[in-house]
């Protein structure tokens, strides 16, 4: 599948899921899907991950766009790996990250705050493009750390 399509297709469902919560609930309301584990509960996140950096939308939205260029020039400029597969993760994880900072940033200019919705109780409410973020990071720990994918 064609990267730049995968792409638009996770905005836009960061995008679409962002709007939907937006339409059916206020700010601070929460609707139980499994009782006291999993809640649909809108925040408007004014911060970073875990309320940092809280009412500092504009330093943010630079970080964002700066995160977003060296992703960029990261996919563009291909390290070389031991194998395929390592390169496939490092684009993947890339991807997601870039998705996940895209979508946010989206948020941060269209509403000066990030849209948050995804309730489990026990972490902080996040959303899909944090959840990109997270996965892509994790995948591209595991290529730095793994010292054959590298060349």
């Amino acid at each position: 599948m064609n990267k730049l399509f995968l792409m638009a297709i996770l905005v836009f469902i960061d995008q679409v899921s962002k709007l939907a919560v937006l339409k059916r609930l206020y700010q601070n309301d929460s609707i139980p899907v499994i009782n006291n584990i999993f809640h649909i509960t809108l925040v408007y996140n004014t911060g970073s991950a875990f309320g940092f950096l809280r009412n500092q939308n504009w330093i943010l939205t630079y970080v964002s766009v700066f995160a977003i260029i060296v992703i960029l020039f990261l996919l563009v400029r291909r390290p070389k790996f031991t194998s395929a597969l390592y390169l496939h993760i490092w684009q993947s994880a890339l991807v997601l990250v870039l998705c996940g900072a895209t979508g946010n940033l989206i948020d941060r200019i269209r509403l000066g705050y990030v849209v948050d919705f995804l309730d489990f109780r026990i972490w902080p409410v996040f959303n899909f493009a944090d959840s990109m973020i997270t996965c892509g990071v994790i995948l591209l720990l595991f290529i730095v750390f793994k010292k054959e994918a590298i060349k």
